[in-house]
């Protein structure tokens, strides 16, 4: 699989585990269509994603590699839904719900994710968290 290759809007069939466990970027847009957009992310020891909200946005996480934390909740300051997941756990992120998280790991945490609609621009590549917090400010 090309890493740097958004192949969406057209047919595509890959392992999305191999590919996650090769993805060595925070974020990887894989396939983005008109409709929804899967990308892999790769989030190191004790990082995070970092709290969020997708106002219009749906997403749902998988746990590919690694264990973490998962916090949410209606209001910024109070995410009143925790838990912690680890390999093959899905997570699924009401639109207009905060959400965090967090590698409770000591390896990367490789996390597959889908958004409906798609939320970053087609063929978005993030090497890291701070990249793309910057790209997103």
């Amino acid at each position: 699989m090309n890493m740097s290759m958004d192949h969406g809007r057209m047919p595509y069939v890959f392992s999305v585990e191999r590919a996650a466990v090769r993805n060595r970027n925070f974020r990887t847009a894989v396939w983005t269509g008109d409709n929804l957009q899967m990308t892999l992310m790769s989030i190191v020891p004790c990082g995070e994603i970092g709290l969020e909200i997708h106002t219009d946005t749906d997403q749902y996480l998988r746990i590919e590699q690694g264990n973490g934390v998962v916090q949410m909740g209606r209001c910024r300051q109070q995410l009143d839904f925790r838990k912690n997941v680890c390999r093959g756990d899905a997570i699924f992120v009401p639109a207009g719900t905060w959400h965090n998280l967090t590698n409770t790991g000591r390896g990367n945490l490789l996390v597959s994710s889908v958004y409906a609609p798609p939320n970053h621009p087609r063929g978005t590549i993030h090497r890291t968290k701070e990249e793309a917090e910057l790209s997103e400010s």
